[in-house]
């Protein structure tokens, strides 16, 4: 009966979104997102370790993604949204980012088509996300800039504090930087009046990778290390690793390896035992730039090539051309020409692709010659 199938289909979004919930709250405690989700009439799963939540979220990634996408109705996609925004994890993953992808899209169109704004916007927001983190700067742009006018319609706090977060990490990665720090400082307003600790941490650390791209160096560090203070006050791991790496990109630049090195390099622990795929590989490469810094070409060799197969399935092109581009430079450092040309090729393929400023660096690695000649 199709009322019966309704009635089972809603009891299954219930279950799975409150035990995402449950598992994300266990993977972030006191992140405030599993206090604005849709509430939910039956009780899911509960959780007391970290790897039997992982290995249940994982497990189930196939059939929670499709409850999601079959609970994309008017009815129910307040729910079905805030299942994507529980099982965030799962975009990262690389085995299922690519049906987290087309499930989000699916969700996104059918709340525009519920008239739902709330509910649209937090689907852009997350969407922005996975682009982000396949390199897809342009879509993520796109989305997130949505996302933000939808915002004023709506009093939902979450959106507030997310997608000017999400944008204002985009217009970083896009050299935005006067836009990329308007909107992080009004991030952490947002998640400051919601109370939201992780969040406002997060928000700083991101401030932080902006300063380090304009050059303030040492207020890149003070916004980084209030960041880490805030996760170790909460007693935080997979958050306190997201700090801990941009500290450590921080340190790096600040001319303090060997702190650098220790801050990633528990960083790549924390990130290797949540199952972040993503952030393992780039954790690796950003090792391998310490190592190479250093004159450890071999070192930088082997980790950069661990970030590549890490990266594979995960990351996208732009990310596994700069890894490419730090392999070539540690191949040549280890008398390896040969390897290093075709490394700065690929990486020069992608970056010329996505019209990515990157491509005059490998340019001049490739033919150092112009560099002389002002070419």
């Amino acid at each position: 009966d199709p009322e019966e199938r309704e009635l089972a289909l809603s009891r299954l979004l219930d279950f799975y979104l409150a035990t995402a919930a449950g598992v994300y709250a266990l993977e972030r405690p006191g992140d405030r997102t599993v206090s604005h989700l849709e509430p939910t009439g039956y009780k899911g799963l509960s959780f007391t370790q970290h790897d039997h939540a992982l290995d249940w979220l994982y497990s189930e990634a196939n059939s929670l993604l499709a409850c999601a996408q079959q609970s994309a109705t008017a009815k129910t996609i307040r729910r079905s949204v805030d299942l994507l925004l529980a099982s965030k994890d799962l975009a990262e993953s690389g085995a299922n980012s690519r049906q987290f992808e087309s499930v989000a899209t699916l969700v996104r169109d059918a709340a525009a088509a519920a008239g739902d704004p709330r509910s649209e916007a937090r689907a852009r927001t997350t969407l922005a996300q996975v682009h982000s983190t396949a390199g897809r700067f342009d879509q993520a742009d796109d989305e997130a800039r949505m996302a933000m006018q939808l915002a004023p319609s709506t009093d939902d706090v979450w959106t507030h504090c997310n997608a000017p977060n999400e944008l204002g990490i985009i217009a970083g990665y896009r050299n935005r930087l006067d836009e990329a720090e308007t909107l992080l400082q009004q991030t952490i307003a947002a998640f400051r009046a919601d109370a939201n600790q992780p969040g406002e941490a997060s928000a700083l650390c991101n401030l932080s990778r902006v300063h380090l791209a304009i050059g303030h160096t040492t207020s890149a560090v003070e916004l980084a290390s209030e960041g880490v203070a805030l996760y170790n006050r909460m007693g935080l791991t997979l958050r306190l690793a997201n700090g801990r790496y941009a500290l450590g990109l921080a340190l790096a630049r600040a001319g303090r390896q060997h702190e650098a090195q220790e801050r990633l390099s528990e960083a790549l622990t924390v990130f290797r035992d949540s199952r972040q795929r993503l952030w393992e590989g780039m954790t690796l490469f950003r090792l391998a730039e310490i190592h190479l810094d250093a004159g450890r070409s071999a070192q930088a060799a082997g980790l950069a090539e661990q970030a590549l197969t890490v990266l594979l399935h995960v990351g996208g092109e732009w990310r596994r051309a700069n890894v490419l581009t730090v392999l070539g430079q540690a191949l040549q450092g280890i008398g390896q020409a040969d390897r290093a040309r075709v490394c700065w090729r690929e990486a020069l393929s992608v970056f010329d692709q996505l019209a990515a400023p990157e491509a005059d660096a490998v340019r001049r690695l490739l033919d150092p010659a112009s560099v002389g000649n002002g070419t």
